[in-house]
């Protein structure tokens, strides 16, 4: 064997954890183990960062556009830090379960715990069903919005296809990634995805304000409640990308180390999604209620091209982080097809599986896990003194739930399907090419190769004689 596995167990307070250290022999294994195999706190915080950012940074001016600038700003620093908040819930549930778990001298080094198992051991098989449904519905959709959207951009650099056709293309190649196998091997992908998107994220904002405003631009929003409402829940999907955070604490070698990289990655995130957003909405403004990809609205120049290019390796970094947790690809190609609604799509699927999966969900189990006395005083981790505590922290859970259940679910739902059927009603199902620019017509038959050019004005311009 290439590397000799030295296990050693390492006690934490109460916590019990199991830090696989490699000693690789030969170059060859050191320079492997270096670009693929990773469990540090700076991989989880790559990998928390990356997953937070990649196709709806392009969607975020569009919801700008919906909610002004003021309340874009605010939705994105509020759900920031209420996505923040759950993900760090996630993390006390997991290390909860692992815990009583390695008591009872169950191990885990070749087992990845997800987040239904978690549910199930501290909870009971109802929740872990619940949480499992919710869970893999959100990762087909994720999938399917992933691929809209590979689509989607290609087209601003290769228009020759239409961007359904480019939706096979994408489908098929990204099919071939069910074989990476764990978080441990994304150490490469997370780190350049990050560095993709915080390019593309510069060049939105640098791009958008040497662009300078478009003639009588207009910012008009918030103009409709519904158009408000899906915007804020673009914005909570946005944020909600901790679908498979218990899969990246179990990847790293010193889990109890996650609680605050997941705030680390959305302060970072944030220096991203707030400059491009308002700079791309400053220059183009009423423009984006028609334009979901920013890409859409800067004119083309190697620079675009770049960011494109990038973004397209991303979201297929994205998929590849998806498709192997839910093999079904030909499900996820069928509906990339049928509802192609880049923006629109996301805004439904953040207000009708996100705010379940990623923000109502956790804050009710972590309330039901410590909700007796016994438990609150046995719990591996204490709630933070400046949180107030017990009290202080359902306090907190319980304004995420009914928060996210009245704006994200009640009003969030309303908006974001009222758009999305109107956005059937106007393209229709199967749309071939959805808010691409018309097409040139064709030239007329009696026109050839050899036939003069027609005349630079306008033929009712034409003097007759008499």
């Amino acid at each position: 064997m290439a590397t000799d596995k030295v296990v050693e167990t390492v006690i934490v307070g109460n916590y019990v954890e199991m830090e696989t250290e490699g000693k690789p022999n030969d170059m060859k294994a050191r320079f492997s183990k270096f670009l693929w195999h990773g469990g540090s706190a700076y991989d989880a915080w790559f990998s928390c960062a990356s997953n937070q950012v990649a196709q709806v940074l392009l969607t975020l001016p569009y919801s700008f556009s919906q909610l002004g600038m003021l309340s874009g700003i605010c939705f994105q620093l509020f759900y920031g830090l209420l996505g923040s908040w759950t993900a760090y819930l996630i993390s006390i549930l997991y290390v909860e379960y692992r815990t009583r778990k390695e008591r009872e001298k169950v191990e885990f080094r070749n087992h990845v715990i997800q987040w239904f198992e978690v549910l199930d051991g501290l909870l009971g098989k109802y929740w872990r069903n619940v949480g499992l449904a919710f869970n893999c519905t959100f990762l087909l959709f994720g999938s399917v919005i992933q691929l809209i959207a590979c689509a989607s951009n290609i087209y601003y650099i290769n228009d020759n296809l239409d961007k359904r056709t480019w939706t096979y293309i994408f489908g098929a190649c990204c099919a071939t990634t069910v074989f990476i196998p764990s978080f441990h091997n994304y150490r490469m992908w997370s780190f350049l995805g990050l560095v993709m998107t915080t390019y593309t994220a510069w060049y939105l904002t640098i791009a958008s304000l040497l662009h300078g405003q478009v003639e009588g631009v207009k910012h008009s929003g918030p103009a409709k409640i519904v158009l408000y409402f899906t915007g804020a829940t673009n914005i909570l999907y946005t944020f909600g990308g901790h679908a498979v955070t218990v899969e990246i604490m179990h990847a790293m070698w010193k889990p109890q180390k996650f609680k605050a990289i997941y705030l680390l990655a959305t302060l970072y995130v944030l220096t991203l999604t707030l400059p491009s957003a308002a700079a791309v909405y400053w220059a183009f403004g009423d423009m984006l209620l028609n334009h979901s990809n920013a890409f859409a609205l800067l004119p083309r120049s190697p620079s675009r091209d770049m960011a494109v290019i990038l973004m397209l390796i991303h979201q297929a970094c994205a998929y590849t982080l998806l498709i192997p947790r839910l093999p079904v690809v030909i499900p996820i190609w069928f509906l990339a097809i049928i509802f192609p609604f880049f923006g629109p799509i996301n805004s439904t699927v953040g207000s009708l599986l996100v705010s379940f999966t990623v923000y109502i969900i956790p804050a009710l189990a972590h309330m039901f896990t410590f909700k007796s006395s016994a438990a609150r005083e046995n719990a591996v981790e204490q709630p933070p003194k400046f949180m107030g505590r017990w009290v202080g922290t359902y306090m907190m859970n319980s304004f995420v739930v009914v928060w996210v259940l009245i704006v994200g679910f009640g009003f969030g739902g309303w908006a974001s399907v009222t758009n999305f059927v109107h956005q059937i009603n106007t393209f229709g199902l199967f749309t071939k090419c959805y808010q691409c620019p018309p097409a040139m017509p064709p030239p007329l038959p009696h026109l050839n190769a050899t036939a003069a050019p027609p005349p630079l004005h306008h033929p009712l311009n034409h003097t007759h004689s008499p």
